[in-house]
């Protein structure tokens, strides 16, 4: 049996009338990067906040490290690494000050300290920085920095909480280099967020909307089953505004602009000839990107969420 440093069933949060988490089932492996993807508001900050043992679930239950949710959250705390959303960095504070603060808080002292502090500076690339200001340091590198503050007591599961939001797509790419090496080190790794290429780096992703879990499966994997139909890509002028048009076809099942083409989703591959004399454009297979998987399992949730049968939960 594979370990599972967290386990979840039903989890569920509740503000007044709001259901922000429903039912949210899940199981994360060590050393997996398992990453949770979907729009503002789905739902993601939540789950995670829970998954910290911050917030109390209205109902169901949830282990992280052996750990019970509600009645062990002060354990849960003191075991995990978690950064979120809005860095949690002191700017009054240098690079080194702030990395010995939250050494501090996780109890890493003495010899054992001064070895993590080192180690966090060198993989944050922030060698030569070490009494520099948190203030000035730019977007980039506060990111690395934050990260190094969550993860100095080495911890066996870290929570990202929409980590790479306002950096650049360099930092980003940085950012989940650093991810995957401490993933490769054995950490398990939850990570949420809203952009597509950082899902790529997943080993499983979950799609929540409106607080649902609507799938769960490698990123290939979920290219292959939730895609149902041919989907081509067609360069027009004016893209957006064929969309309404191309939607209104009886054969057409999706569409959506990617950039300078559009994305449209048919019932058969048969129908390709059609759609081309319609637009008398060039039409063109395409292999499925996560955004297509969301964009169809956000047109699921409007219409209806899953059952448990229809979500492939790893």
């Amino acid at each position: 049996m594979e370990e599972y440093v967290v386990t979840t069933d039903k989890l569920t949060k509740v503000f007044g009338s709001f259901t922000a988490v429903d039912s949210l089932t899940m199981n994360i492996r060590r050393g997996e990067i398992y990453g949770f993807l979907g729009p503002n508001g789905a739902g993601k900050s939540t789950a995670i906040r829970m998954l910290c043992g911050i917030l109390e679930p209205t109902s169901g239950s949830g282990r992280v490290l052996g750990y019970d949710l509600v009645r062990e959250a002060e354990k849960v705390k003191q075991k995990i690494g978690y950064m979120s959303q809005k860095f949690s960095l002191y700017d009054d504070l240098s690079v080194r000050e702030n990395l010995n603060f939250y050494a501090g808080l996780y109890g890493v002292n003495g010899v054992l300290r001064k070895t993590r502090v080192q180690a966090m500076v060198d993989m944050a690339g922030l060698q030569g920085r070490e009494n520099e200001l948190t203030a000035n340091l730019s977007g980039g590198w506060k990111q690395r920095l934050a990260l190094g503050c969550a993860i100095i007591s080495k911890p066996s599961i870290i929570f990202l909480d929409e980590p790479t939001s306002g950096v650049s797509p360099t930092s980003r790419r940085l950012f989940f280099n650093i991810i995957r090496k401490l993933a490769g080190e054995g950490a398990a790794v939850l990570v949420t967020t809203h952009f597509m290429d950082e899902a790529e780096y997943c080993d499983n992703i979950a799609f929540i909307s409106a607080g649902r879990l609507m799938a769960v499966d490698t990123p290939d994997n979920l290219k292959k089953s939730v895609i149902e139909g041919c989907l081509v890509e067609a360069e027009l002028p004016d893209a957006i505004d064929w969309i309404n048009k191309i939607e209104e076809l009886p054969y057409v099942k999706e569409c959506s602009v990617h950039g300078p083409v559009l994305h449209v989703l048919l019932e058969h591959e048969q129908n390709i000839a059609y759609l081309a004399e319609f637009t008398h454009a060039e039409i063109n297979r395409v292999t499925p990107s996560l955004e297509d998987v969301f964009i169809a399992l956000a047109r699921k949730t409007r219409n209806g969420v899953p059952t448990e049968d229809e979500q492939k939960i790893s």
